[in-house]
Order: structure tokens, then C-alpha cells, then sequence
């Protein structure tokens, strides 16, 4: 996805989606899962998979969602750049975002991980595709980025299937057998 907004992000998983024969699980990771949360309402969407990510209710914009909750410390280490684009400098992303990996693995992320636009989180959402499909929430008990109490409230939210994990705000890459596991159970419901 681009990462410059949610509209763009949005169409880029409806091309996704549109090419796809069968029935799909768009599964989100952090900012996707507000991505899924309004692209997911097509009826070729089978089932939501969110990975210590964002779910918000209709009219949300990510920005606000975290609001009653503690600021998970690395939040406080984005940055942003000349273009209000921002992004983890690679000792918060081996500190922060990816604790649990090897370093060399962290490193890769940081070099590899897109900045989004900060105005992005500013956009709203106009529908909320979770309220009718089936649910999946990952819970990484032990992510810095986004506070895993909140996990827990939008996992609730949503009357998810959850899974906790013992993870950093990656468990597709610390424990990615067992992210695959909640994505295989989603495709066969």
C-alpha cells in the first residue's frame, strides 16, 4: 500500500481484492487494520484477521483511537521528514517495533518498513467492515507501539476470535507459524 492515506491505501486493497476469483481474508497489520476496517465490506471478504492493529468503529480516525490509554514508548520516538511522512529510527524499531527478532531481522525492517503519512491518521472511517464478517484479532501482549490493553478493547470491540501472543508489534515475524495458524482458521470457517 502507498501509505499516504487511507483512500489510497483503500484502493489499493480493492484492486487487490477486485483481481481475486474466490473469497478472500484480508489480514492488517498495525495501520491495516483501519485499512481492512474500510475496505473489508465486499462481499468477496470472508473473514478479518487484525495483527496488533487499529480497529476502528465508523466515523474513527486512527488518530484518536488510543486516546483513554497509556502512549506506548514508541510512539514517542517517530519522526517525521520534510514531507510530513514519518517513520522509526532503526534503534526504536530494534527497541520498540520489533524487540523480539534477531537483529539482523530488525535491522531489515528498519530499511525496509514505508514511512505513512502522519495526515493519514487524521482520515475517518465510513464504514466499519467488522461488524459484519467474521473476526480475528492477534493480541502481542508485549507490543511497544500500540498498547496491548487497546488490542484487547478492539479485539472485544469487534467480538473477535483472539489469540495472544507473548510478541512485540510483529508476531508475523517472532512467531509466524502461529499468525499463520489464526490466518488458516479464518480461510476455513
Amino acid at each position: 500500500n502507498p501509505l499516504s492515506s487511507l483512500a489510497d491505501d483503500v484502493a489499493a486493497t480493492q484492486r487487490v481484492v477486485d483481481a481475486q476469483t474466490g473469497k478472500v481474508v484480508l489480514v492488517g497489520h498495525s495501520w491495516g487494520g483501519t485499512v481492512i476496517t474500510q475496505a473489508g465490506t465486499s462481499d468477496k471478504i470472508k473473514a478479518l484477521v487484525y495483527v496488533a492493529a487499529f480497529a476502528p468503529s465508523e466515523g474513527e480516525a486512527t488518530a484518536n483511537l488510543g486516546k483513554d490509554y497509556a502512549v506506548p514508548p514508541g510512539i514517542a520516538t517517530l519522526k517525521a521528514d520534510a514531507g510530513g511522512y514519518l517513520w522509526l529510527p532503526s534503534d526504536s524499531v530494534a527497541q520498540n517495533f520489533a524487540q523480539d527478532v534477531k537483529p539482523a531481522e530488525a535491522k531489515l525492517i528498519a530499511a525496509t518498513q514505508g514511512p505513512i503519512a502522519a495526515k493519514a491518521f487524521g482520515d475517518a472511517t465510513t464504514v466499519a467492515a467488522w461488524k459484519n464478517k467474521a473476526n480475528y484479532y492477534i493480541v502481542a501482549s508485549k507490543d511497544r507501539m500500540i498498547a496491548p490493553e487497546l488490542e484487547q478493547a478492539f479485539a472485544r470491540k469487534i467480538n473477535a476470535t483472539v489469540t495472544t501472543l507473548p510478541t512485540s508489534h510483529v508476531p508475523m515475524v517472532s512467531q509466524p507459524a502461529k499468525v499463520a495458524e489464526v490466518i488458516i482458521a479464518a480461510a476455513q470457517r
